[in-house]
């Protein structure tokens, strides 16, 4: 017979976890819950920095220990000297969460260019790839590491006029299955979280009229809070889901099934 599941499998003490894109929103929840859970976090932002910094005074007025790092993640030089700081200020990067995301607009293709498309996979496959680059040399020595990427329901349900962010978020998911796959000889899980709509800063100007569209059709009946990705983000990086790996956990209250 097993032995039961205990709370000490959920703490991340001693770790040091990278989320990208965490001064506010569900960035912000996620790098909150890890250093809830004894994490060493390291706060990134590229623009913003007022924002930024009254987050990181926030999150160490609460006792938890980290850093704040500015650093566009989509340029490789940039990648490479946050990650060099972050490993000497706090320790090696143990937890990547890349979750930087630009500006999602909804528009029929042909209001699309190119140059739009691009943006969208450079957030999406671009950082992921430079980020889980620079953080795997010490993940495989180890050979323990977690990387979690934040896809998102659209691409399961299709959703319309949205085909560039649709399409990106595709591709990370396709990305993040086959690094699972790659690295789990190393002990290293990649997984993802798919969030549902959880209004938080950035849709404060959505109209009430979507937002209670969208409300009506959760089968929970209630809306998400940036908690609930929390607690699923601190569960994909501790010892708990040490046997997860390839996954996409939607966190939507029953939105997609299956």
């Amino acid at each position: 017979m097993t032995a039961p599941m205990h709370a000490p499998n959920f703490r991340l003490d001693r770790k040091v976890a990278l989320v990208t894109g965490s001064s506010k929103g569900l960035g912000k929840a996620m790098a909150f819950a890890l250093g809830a859970a004894g994490a060493k976090v390291a706060f990134n932002y590229a623009n913003g920095k007022e924002w930024a910094e009254k987050t990181f005074a926030e999150y160490k007025a609460a006792g938890y220990a980290g850093g704040l790092y500015r650093a566009s993640v989509i340029d490789p030089a940039e990648v490479k000297s946050l990650c060099a700081q972050i490993t000497a200020e706090l320790g090696p990067i143990d937890i990547l969460i890349p979750n930087a995301t630009p500006a999602q607009p909804l528009k029929p293709i042909e209001q699309y260019d190119w140059e739009f498309y691009q943006s969208m996979y450079d957030f999406f496959v671009k950082s992921p790839y430079l980020l889980t680059r620079e953080v795997l040399p010490h993940m495989k020595q180890q050979k323990w590491g977690r990387i979690i990427n934040i896809t998102s329901e659209v691409f399961n349900r299709g959703i319309a006029p949205f085909s560039a962010y649709v399409a990106a978020k595709g591709g990370q998911i396709g990305w993040s299955r086959s690094m699972a796959n790659e690295l789990a000889p190393f002990g290293i899980t990649v997984n993802m979280l798919a969030p549902g709509w959880i209004p938080v800063e950035r849709h404060a100007n959505e109209s009430e009229h979507d937002k209670e569209s969208y409300r009506r059709l959760i089968p929970m009946g209630r809306w998400g809070v940036p908690a609930d990705v929390g607690g699923t983000i601190v569960y994909l990086a501790s010892d708990a889901a040490g046997f997860v790996t390839g996954q996409d956990i939607h966190v939507n209250g029953g939105m997609t099934v299956g």
